[in-house]
């Protein structure tokens, strides 16, 4: 993570809060991940922004419930982009950015 940071210099890392699971294991995982990222953008001297799940469908589609596909159909038409964002995780990671970049009013 360190180098695909230096490589790509970002300004803030962007996470999502970790959202109810009923798996266990998967939720561990998770948090793993995310303590993993966010040691990489202390030690690179980043600032990390964290938003719910619901705050970023709020900021995306204006609905703090919409569904996967909605977020995912707002994010290609916000973005102007031809096609939809594969596969659903990288839709999600355009949708937290987008939602980071609402907050901070750009």
């Amino acid at each position: 993570m360190e180098q695909l940071i230096q490589l790509h210099q970002p300004e803030t890392v962007v996470l999502e809060d970790l959202f109810y699971s009923r798996n266990v294991r998967s939720a561990l995982n998770l948090g793993h991940i995310r303590g993993v990222l966010m040691l990489a953008a202390i030690n690179s001297g980043l600032p990390v922004a964290e938003y719910t799940p619901m705050e970023v469908k709020k900021a995306v589609v204006g609905y703090g419930r919409a569904d996967k596909h909605q977020v995912h159909q707002m994010v290609k038409h916000l973005l102007g982009l031809a096609t939809l964002p594969q596969p659903y995780d990288a839709s999600d990671a355009l949708a937290v950015a987008i939602c980071h970049a609402h907050c901070l009013g750009k």
